[in-house]
């Protein structure tokens, strides 16, 4: 019996527990993107897709989120309706969120950082997700910067996303995340990924060709280094959205999130919304499309990593 599953506030359901036991691999998916990041039914649909895409690659899905403060690793297509339900007013829970939630019987979608800590916990290695969280545009003056990132710091899970979205500063997110000793590789690229762009403009000095690669450099990594690890995969080139459409939604984006006074947790989903709305769902569309291939990507990472243990 695995420890890590033994906590009263805790629930690995059984398929996610039977694959970790037997050394299986699993998948970690977050659900900030389904209660907060994409409008309903869309996001109840990419939940979906993901998760297949996962199965597709041999893997088992594990979407985490908090509900009845009890923290879920394996959350049912149902569970994740309600939990995106607006009247039950789901908050995101970051890491140091995790505890108030379940301390509080609250319920909370779980970020990047809030998933790969819960994931780390039960044994799960390899994580989907959109985008990274990063550093924002003004963070000199208002320190605004994710907890995405120094939890992946700290956190030993290779997470799967396309870049951090374009919204933020991108060149100081790189920066910090080579301050903070966390790898960041693309996936058969060497330029970072934009998001709801390939490229973001800015250069990568690793890169690996296959998921077998990235699994046998990210098994390498653990044994030097306590830090988690970014792999870098790029929208497709028939997903990603038009160079224009998408200047001119980040314009007007930030212009919106600077006259609505967002600020914290609010700026990404206002800013989310008013790109959406100004690029008439095309950029949901890319969003759903990226999603979608980064789960299969990290369906394929956790099954060469199993391979490597076997």
């Amino acid at each position: 019996m695995n420890s890590a599953f033994d906590h009263p506030s805790l629930v690995v359901r059984d398929e996610v527990r039977d694959a970790l036991e037997g050394a299986r691999p699993v998948v970690s998916l977050e659900t900030t993107i389904v209660v907060h990041g994409l409008p309903h039914p869309q996001n109840l649909e990419v939940a979906a897709q993901c998760e297949a895409a996962v199965r597709a690659a041999g893997a088992v899905p594990a979407t985490i989120g908090v509900l009845d403060g009890r923290v879920v690793v394996g959350l049912t297509i149902d569970e994740l309706d309600a939990l995106a339900e607006p009247t039950r007013d789901s908050t995101k829970l970051s890491a140091r969120d995790l505890g108030l939630a379940v301390g509080l019987v609250r319920d909370g979608a779980t970020t990047v950082a809030g998933t790969i800590a819960v994931a780390h916990r039960v044994g799960i290695d390899v994580m989907a997700t959109g985008g990274l969280g990063g550093v924002h545009r003004d963070a000199a003056y208002t320190f605004d910067e994710s907890n995405d990132l120094t939890t992946l710091s700290r956190t030993p899970v290779l997470v799967v996303a396309s870049g951090v979205k374009s919204i933020l500063d991108v060149g100081a997110t790189l920066e910090r995340l080579d301050t903070l000793g966390v790898p960041v590789v693309g996936y058969r690229t060497v330029r970072f990924p934009g998001f709801y762009r390939a490229d973001s403009g800015f250069r990568l000095d690793w890169s690996v060709g296959s998921a077998a690669e990235a699994a046998a450099a990210f098994a390498a990594h653990r044994h030097f280094s306590p830090t988690g690890w970014l792999l870098a995969n790029p929208v497709g080139a028939e997903d990603e959205l038009d160079g224009d459409l998408h200047d001119a939604a980040l314009a007007n984006a930030l212009a919106h999130a600077a006259a609505t006074g967002a600020t914290g947790k609010a700026v990404t989903p206002v800013l989310l919304a008013e790109f959406a709305r100004f690029s008439a769902g095309a950029s949901v569309t890319t969003n759903r499309a990226l999603v979608v291939a980064n789960a299969a990507l990290a369906g394929e990472v956790s099954v060469a990593l199993a391979a490597l243990r076997r």
